[in-house]
Formats: structure tokens, C-alpha cells, sequence
């Protein structure tokens, strides 16, 4: 199975001068754990996950001033549609990530994380 067959589609992104809180709100609503920065300034695409927003909160910064572009990783590891499941796990697992910005053309088409890894490696009683 590839990274195009488990990747999801829909991927929340938000700009960098988004607050955590407001970061955190987006991906609570949408039950997901990262969200693409996408930098119109730089051109650059960056990920902003929950580890990022707890780590932040858990050294006391305030979430409602904290900007989502100051906690972004840019160093991006990124997939192709075309991995298969177990190079993104191994890219995973190598860099100590859960989520991974799939692109074509150098163009953010969808995001694959751990959990869609493991949904479409394990069958889930009751899940059409």
C-alpha cells in the first residue's frame, strides 16, 4: 500500500501568525494532531503539531501570544504519494515524528500520520 492510499486529503493549514490557541482550537475541532504552516512571505511550508503547542504551554508562554511561525518546524521531512506505507513509517520512526506532509510538485497535497499507518495495517472491527 502507498502514501496516497492512506494520506489524508483534507489538511487543515493555517498561516504562521496564527496563535497556538487559536492553532490548537483548529486542530481540536478537526480531531487531527498537526497542521500545515504554509508562509506566504517565505514560500516555505512548515508543521505545527501538538507536541509543538505542549511543549510551548508547558514552559509557560501564553498560547494567546505565542505565534504558530515561532513553533513551527521548517526542517521538513516530507513523503511522496509514491512511498510505500513502510518507507513513511521508517522515515517516522528514523526522524521521531508522527506526521508527515505528502507532496507532488513541490506542492502540499495531503499528510499521512501514524494512526493512518496503522488503520490501513490493522483492521478496526466495525470500521467500513
Amino acid at each position: 500500500m502507498l502514501v496516497r492510499d492512506a494520506m489524508s486529503t483534507v489538511v487543515l493549514t493555517i498561516g504562521p501568525t496564527h496563535t497556538l490557541r487559536q492553532a490548537a482550537r483548529l486542530m481540536s475541532a478537526r480531531r487531527v494532531g498537526a497542521a500545515v504552516v504554509l508562509d506566504p512571505e517565505t514560500s516555505g511550508v512548515g508543521i505545527l503539531t501538538e507536541r509543538d503547542v505542549l511543549a510551548s504551554v508547558g514552559r509557560g508562554q501564553d498560547p494567546d501570544r505565542e505565534r504558530a511561525g515561532a513553533h513551527t518546524t521548517t526542517d521538513v521531512v516530507f513523503a511522496a504519494p509514491q512511498w510505500t506505507l513502510a518507507d513513511a513509517a521508517s522515515a517516522m520512526a528514523q526522524g521521531g515524528f508522527r506526521h508527515l506532509i505528502v507532496l507532488d510538485a513541490n506542492e502540499p497535497i495531503g499528510i499521512v500520520s501514524v494512526r493512518d499507518i496503522i488503520n490501513c495495517w490493522t483492521p478496526v472491527v466495525g470500521r467500513a
